[in-house]
């Protein structure tokens, strides 16, 4: 025997066996397609034959040739003008962040007791 609960009289009643549907959702299905995503239309493997397509140029040995050259810089400044600026800009941030938490932390400590605290300070006053 199957129930559900009447939304008005918030009391159960029997129902007919059915898949689980809360109350409030609806089992809809779209009746259009979406529109197509891409703008080409898919070729199969069987369609396409041996042929692979690409759709620039392919940029690795270019950049496996840059960064695999041993100049003396490292790896991660090989980009150029904008790797610089990135690194300096984190290295900056970064030691920055850590001045302000000391600075914060040693604010924290200047800090006089609460009342009623069990903490016990000794001051040389």
């Amino acid at each position: 025997m199957y129930y559900k609960l009447n939304a008005v009289t918030q009391r159960l009643i029997k129902s007919a066996p059915s898949a689980y549907n809360p109350q409030g959702l609806r089992i809809t299905v779209p009746t259009e397609l979406p529109p197509m995503i891409f703008a080409t239309p898919t070729k199969y493997v069987s369609e396409a034959g041996n042929m692979v397509e690409y759709l620039g140029h392919n940029k690795v040995p270019d950049l496996q040739k840059l960064f695999q050259k041993s100049d003396g810089v490292p790896v991660h400044l090989k980009g150029g003008l904008m790797d610089k600026m990135l690194y300096r800009t984190t290295m900056a941030l970064t030691i920055g962040e850590t001045l302000y938490c000391l600075m914060a932390a040693d604010a924290c400590d200047q800090l006089p007791p609460l009342q009623g605290s069990s903490r016990i300070l000794y001051h040389s006053d």
